[in-house]
């Protein structure tokens, strides 16, 4: 089956983390049985964590060098997420960990896994085995820092002094564990000390085959703040269309920087979620029409864009309008039953080609992005292909941009530069 979408390279020169689909025929990890989760419940811990990220926006409490780094698709985690991997301690350890623009804290599983570790693709990682690792003291200033990143307030072991991390996620997984530092390891050339991450002993939940999760938020305990000095807080990544397809998480500028096809609009501030990376949605255009949507329902809630969140949740206002202009371009094809959250489907198991309405969002300073045709819809099988939109409830929750409508597109976050670009097919 072939979509058409009617309308429309990347920067290369960077040392690039791999971006690939945990099951695809490019990932080493195919090699290791973990269970895949079903359509539904991916759909549903998405569902669970706009909720969370919804509750902390609405003041509820739950909860200049270059690198780059392959990044692929975490489905094996229970959800629509992406890994990369890198490496942790002296001598230096391979770990798969998810990436996550909505969160900061770094973790991964830990020997000896004091009360519970997942099963993990990995060996899991040992600190007495590192020559470098060495545990956070209670009494640190950095020990604070976790209060701000994971929403709780950090424990003290009473035997040891060493400060204790606790993390919790919308699906009700979680990590507890050391605050620590050891040797992060991007890339054979970029190699930090005493990078700041939590030492997971109880960790449970729908994690599923990764080793943990390398935060990518705005706080001052994530990746991004922590190589600030040698990259700039500037990062781009993209994510693949299919399992068979690869992608890349990058860091720095490059030598020419972004690829010229980066159109960029301006990042705003969450003021209720720090840590969150706002981008300031003005319109949707479906099949080069512009929606009727008043400015006021965009601005009145905001819109954050998130790489762990799958499917893209839209205003109720928003959402309906563009529901209705979809269902009119694709008339010709026969509906079928909505899926999870997912109410507007198409059986296309009688067609080869698709003539696909097209998709774009017009954002703040005048900048419009297409979307490409593998992010516009959510393929549960050939006769249940569904809109890969949801509505919020209202129009007060935040919206939020997911990685399905990201696939394919080069994505670049100038954190300092206070913006964030977007140009076509980064990646397969």
């Amino acid at each position: 089956m072939t979509f058409i979408s009617r309308h429309a390279s990347h920067d290369n020169k960077k040392a690039s983390l791999e971006v690939v689909h945990k099951h695809g025929p490019c990932s080493k990890h195919n090699q290791h049985k973990t269970e895949v989760p079903t359509h539904t419940q991916i759909l549903q811990q998405d569902q669970a964590r706009v909720n969370s990220i919804h509750a902390q926006l609405n003041g509820d409490k739950l909860r200049q060098s270059d690198t780059s780094i392959p990044a692929k698709s975490g489905r094996v985690l229970g959800s629509g997420n992406y890994i990369v991997t890198l490496g942790l301690g002296s001598p230096p350890k391979r770990l798969s960990l998810v990436f996550d623009t909505g969160s900061d804290l770094t973790w991964t599983q830990c020997q000896p896994c004091a009360k519970s570790c997942y099963q993990q693709n990995e060996q899991i990682f040992d600190p007495s085995l590192s020559k470098s690792y060495t545990n956070i003291s209670c009494n640190s200033p950095v020990c604070s820092l976790l209060k701000s990143a994971t929403g709780n307030t950090p424990r003290c072991a009473t035997s040891t002094g060493t400060c204790i991390y606790g993390i919790r996620y919308g699906d009700k997984s979680f990590s507890i564990g050391y605050f620590s530092k050891d040797s992060l390891t991007l890339t054979s050339t970029d190699l930090f000390d005493g990078f700041l991450f939590g030492c997971g002993q109880d960790n449970e939940g729908l994690f599923r085959g990764s080793a943990g999760l390398l935060g990518l938020g705005r706080n001052k305990i994530s990746l991004i703040e922590q190589t600030a000095q040698k990259y700039g807080r500037f990062f781009s990544y993209c994510l693949p269309s299919t399992p068979s397809s690869t992608g890349y998480l990058s860091f720095g500028r490059g030598n020419e920087g972004p690829s010229n096809n980066v159109k960029f609009t301006p990042l705003s501030t969450v003021s209720q979620g720090g840590s969150f990376y706002g981008l300031n949605v003005v319109g949707i255009i479906v099949s080069g029409r512009q929606l009727s949507i008043p400015t006021s329902v965009f601005s009145s809630s905001g819109t954050i864009i998130d790489s762990g969140t799958v499917i893209t949740r839209l205003q109720a206002t928003a959402y309906n309008a563009l529901r209705d202009a979809f269902q009119n371009g694709m008339k010709r094809y026969p509906q079928a039953k909505a899926f999870s959250i997912l109410d507007t489907c198409y059986d296309l198991s009688g067609s080869n080609t698709i003539d696909l309405p097209t998709i774009a969002f017009t954002f703040g300073g005048g900048m419009k992005l297409d979307l490409d045709a593998s992010g516009i819809l959510y393929v549960v099988s050939t006769s249940q292909v569904c809109l890969a939109f949801a509505g919020n409830s209202d129009d007060s929750d935040f919206a939020i941009f997911g990685n399905v409508q990201q696939k394919r597109l080069q994505v670049v976050y100038d954190v300092a530069g206070g913006k964030i670009g977007f140009a076509p097919t980064g990646c397969p």
